[in-house]
């Protein structure tokens, strides 16, 4: 074992000592509010069957439906950090868009020609961008994350890992719950879940939330005098806005005893102002070109500096008009059940819509510097064949599957740069679309060599092919007439065809009924592609022109070879779990987005990277009495380039790693202080931290002032803490009755978490992003 290896144990040991990440998800009628309970009857089906998570051989993280109520968890940015190696980020300047990295991998540039590095499902069903991925789930029964790739069972863009979100099914009896919400910034929510009685073979279920919040940010007309000739007026009182709406019907329909239809469509809509980009800084790297530098002899008179601060600041001067987002997404689910008896057959038909919108202010001034909108549309359908079952005296399981999937997707992209010189502003007409098409057949099975020794083997083969479409206009208005740049038509390139094989192989031995080890190999596929924003365009090639990756047309697939271990105990007589994996990843043509702001505001796709990440994971659960309940999560990430080739030159030992923190620690508690026939008195907390990262693969180090640094747009990391105190299973009536008070980011963590560099070619402008301020308030709700 590495120097580093053995310090990230010793720092594991400590941490897990000291307190401890996520429940787990269990049986409900055992569990209390942290989610921890008999191990035994820990549920899962992160790999198409009912199974005990202990068993299960992969790294997996489950948080159960009291876990998520009792921390008001109902979509997958109020996770956090609380598996270890997973991030879940909301991208720069949206409240709807997700980043989520898992073991070092993430997909940074969230347009819709780019595909995710995680695989995002409901209940069965395939989201497949980033774009509005953040949505609200009324009902979660339970989510599930699994780690490291999945290429077998979850196919294409599982190449980190899958996050499952399953919902609660009808019940077929009459009951409900209710609650609402008020908070300081004016926070407002209702939310609601009926199950209706049963009628015949229908069970019914209907659930919703509506949520509405002022901004955390103040917006004001420019306050600088010298800034006065160039500077608009605020188009808006408030920015980082929350209001939306999201509701659900499934329906039941279960003709015969082994036959059942699940119908779901699930509806979202939010229509806010997005989180603004507080300008931190100009002309960071001393380029004496700077257009912003009074002192320079480039300067355009504008003096952008006086709105740069590296602090948070609850007063922001903004103008982008109008500043909004809007997200609309819904789906159509069937989920066909058979059993067959030792055997089951299952078919999940869906369907998706999106519809996105948002208007962006991207320089943090009042002078009309940067803006730029994305207006996209998205459709996707989608069908799946599952076959599972058992065989030989229930010593072979297997899974046997078929999917297809096809999609439909295009933006529109207006930009504006330097408006404030009226006629001389650049203007882009940018619009970008891809239609993609994809076919795979899956199999896995798991045979009992011995009672205690299991050989898991699987694979899944894939096909898929996509076209392009491209369109960018400079409009500059006269004397300069305005020209196309790019006109590329569905049909004008050749498709991109890509095909894959998807190995895996586990071996599990089962010491005892406590304790379970493993050794997997997994091979994770990420989808190639065509960059749709990008503005350099050259004839489609097979392999990329020599020393030129960002010249790749289309890009390649990225690959990682997975080798892990793991651990998964129970410990004294079932009041402890403790969980340890490690892996050791080789990845292979690394799709890294670097943002480039000449011209158009687009990023470079590069296939530039190989790369060895290697970390460690332990997870536990520690009830020391049956009041008391810890869990926490430990986790240690390297990550490093093995080749890195820009301009053709490998530069694999100066350039960052993004969105990869050494070190991510999860800690709560659950301490049940009163109990009695007048109900249940919690007191609930949660820390997560994330050490330092960086958000962009820049260089380490340079010399060239015009490029941009890595530095610059490294987050200190962050640690955020929260606290609940509820009183539940209060009786009134007939009804049981709750009152919780929370707090969210106890300590008012305030370091940034994401940032936009458009570096010195544009003036040095540097955006951050921040987390969410301390938010606090009361929660009333009954269930009946």
């Amino acid at each position: 074992m590495s120097g580093n290896f053995a310090r990230a144990a010793a720092m594991g040991a400590l941490a897990i000592g000291l307190a401890t990440g996520p429940a787990q998800a269990q049986q409900a009628d055992t569990q209390d509010s942290a989610g921890a309970a008999d191990p035994n009857i820990i549920v899962v089906t992160a790999q198409k069957r009912a199974e005990n998570l202990q068993e299960v051989p992969i790294a997996i993280s489950a948080l159960s439906s009291a876990y998520l109520e009792a921390r008001d968890i109902t979509s997958i940015d109020s996770i956090g950090a609380v598996a270890p190696n997973v991030k879940f980020e909301r991208a720069p300047g949206s409240g709807t868009i997700a980043q989520i990295a898992i073991r070092g991998s993430v997909t940074i540039n969230p347009a819709v020609t780019w595909e995710p590095a995680v695989g995002l499902y409901l209940d069965g069903v395939y989201i497949a961008k980033n774009q509005g991925a953040i949505f609200d789930v009324a009902d979660l029964e339970r989510v599930e994350i699994l780690r490291g790739p999945q290429g077998t069972l979850y196919g294409r863009n599982s190449l980190a890992g899958a996050v499952n979100l399953v919902t609660a099914k009808p019940t077929g009896e009459l009951g409900g719950k209710l609650e609402v919400s008020y908070g300081n910034y004016d926070y407002k929510r209702a939310k609601a879940t009926l199950n209706l009685p049963a009628i015949g073979p229908f069970s019914i279920k209907l659930s919703g939330q509506i949520s509405k919040r002022d901004g955390f940010y103040d917006i004001q007309d420019n306050p600088f005098p010298a800034a006065a000739p160039f500077a608009q007026p605020a188009s808006v009182k408030d920015a980082q806005s929350l209001n939306g709406r999201s509701a659900m019907v499934q329906v039941r329909f279960e003709p015969t005893d082994n036959l059942t239809f699940d119908y779901a469509y699930d509806y979202s809509k939010y229509d806010q102002r997005p989180s603004p980009g507080q300008l931190l800084r100009v002309n960071q790297n001393g380029d004496p070109r700077d257009i912003f530098d009074p002192n320079s002899a480039n300067y355009i008179g504008i003096p952008l500096g006086l709105f740069a601060n590296p602090e948070r600041q609850d007063t922001l001067s903004i103008n982008a008009s109008p500043f909004a987002e809007y997200s609309r997404i819904y789906g159509h689910a069937l989920t066909a059940t058979l059993d067959l008896g030792a055997a089951e057959l299952k078919s999940i038909t869906a369907y998706r819509d999106l519809r996105f919108v948002d208007t962006l202010e991207l320089d943090g001034s009042p002078v009309d510097i940067a803006q730029t909108s994305r207006i996209t549309d998205m459709n996707s359908f989608s069908q799946e064949l599952q076959l599972t079952g058992s065989a030989i005296d229930d010593r072979l399981h297997y899974v046997l599957g078929a999917f297809y999937y096809d999609e439909s997707a295009g933006t529109v992209n207006p930009q504006k740069f330097f408006g404030v010189f009226g006629p001389g502003a650049n203007r882009f007409d940018s619009r970008y679309a891809s239609n993609t098409t994809a076919w795979a057949a899956y199999a896995q099975a798991d045979f009992k060599i011995t009672e205690a020794l299991k050989l898991t083997l699987g694979g899944r083969y894939t096909k898929e092919k996509k076209d392009i479409s491209r369109f960018l206009q400079i409009l500059n208005s006269p004397p300069t007439p305005a020209f196309t740049v790019a006109d590329v038509q569905f049909g004008d390139l050749p498709d991109a065809k890509f095909s894959n094989f998807s190995p895996a192989a586990t071996l599990s031995y089962e010491v005892n009924r406590d304790v379970n080890v493993y050794a997997r190999f997994a091979r994770g596929f990420k989808s190639g592609g065509f960059n749709g924003e990008t503005n350099t365009f050259v004839a489609p090639t097979p392999d990329c022109p020599t020393g030129t990756p960002e010249l790749c047309n289309p890009y390649r697939p990225e690959k990682v070879d997975s080798y892990e271990v793991g651990l998964k105990t129970v410990l004294a007589d079932g009041a402890m779990t403790l969980n340890i994996a490690g892996f050791y990843d080789k990845h292979k043509d690394i799709q890294l987005s670097v943002f480039d702001a000449g011209g158009a505001a687009a990023s470079t796709v590069l296939n530039a990277g190989a790369a060895t990440i290697k970390g460690i994971e332990i997870e536990t659960i520690i009830r020391p009495a049956p009041w008391l309940t810890f869990n926490g999560s430990f986790a240690y990430l390297d990550a490093k380039y093995d080749s890195f080739i820009d301009g053709g030159i490998d530069v694999s030992d100066n350039r960052a790693f993004p969105h990869t923190p050494k070190y991510s620690v999860s800690a709560g508690f659950d301490w049940r202080v009163l109990e009695g026939s007048w109900g249940r008195f919690n007191i609930l907390g949660d820390l997560s931290m994330v050490s330092k990262y960086h958000t962009f693969p820049y260089a380490l180090s340079t010399t060239n002032a015009s490029d941009q640094v890595a530095a610059d747009t490294q987050s200190p990391g962050r640690t955020m803490v929260n606290m609940t105190a509820s009183l539940t299973r209060i009786p009134i009536g007939g009804v049981e009755a709750k009152i919780s008070a929370w707090v969210r980011n106890l300590t008012n963590e305030d370091a940034p978490s994401n940032f936009i560099d458009f570096g010195p070619d544009f003036g040095g402008i540097l955006i951050g992003y921040f987390p969410d301020p301390r938010t606090f308030g009361l929660t009333v709700g009954m269930e009946f």
